[in-house]
């Protein structure tokens, strides 16, 4: 016979599966998050991945607030870099129900040309940092804040 309550039971349940973090879904957003990057992807692909309230987002060269604050950091940022490519070497997030702080390391190498050089400049580094991510109102990972803990470079990389 059909019980509305073990229903509803039922579905709570289901949800809740969905709407958790795990590492796999927190490596998947990182490997998302660094392709959209590496295309200097429309705001609109982006955008979904961060949360607007709270959002802080702490690079070597400022610190930026909210969407318009990102959105003014990337638009600077795809004008100075090109080549780019993201590789993610490690992800190791500690889990708290629907938070999480997560440790990045990212592999960035990227081209850069200040006139009035001959040539571009190739940067190849390691970038450590730390995200805090929480689920978004889709059910998926969203950064909440983003810190660029370090950056090491490779033997023979331009600097920043």
């Amino acid at each position: 016979m059909y019980n509305p309550s073990h229903s509803n039971y039922y579905w709570s349940f289901i949800k809740q599966e969905i709407y958790m973090l795990t590492p796999e879904s927190i490596q998947s957003l990182a490997e998302v998050w660094y392709r959209k990057l590496d295309v200097h992807a429309p705001m609109v692909e982006v955008l979904p991945m961060l949360a607007d309230e709270g959002l802080e987002m702490v690079f070597p060269e400022a610190t930026v607030y909210g969407y318009a604050g990102f959105e003014g950091w990337f638009q600077r940022v795809i004008r100075i870099f090109f080549d780019e490519v993201h590789t993610v070497k490690s992800t190791e997030a500690v889990i708290n129900g629907d938070t999480a702080v997560v440790k990045v390391v990212v592999k960035w190498e990227a081209s850069v040309w200040n006139a009035p050089d001959a040539y571009s400049k190739r940067i190849t580094l390691d970038a450590y940092q730390t995200w805090d991510v929480k689920v978004g109102p889709n059910g998926s990972p969203i950064i909440t804040r983003y810190t660029v803990d370090d950056l090491k470079y490779y033997e023979g990389s331009a600097t920043l």
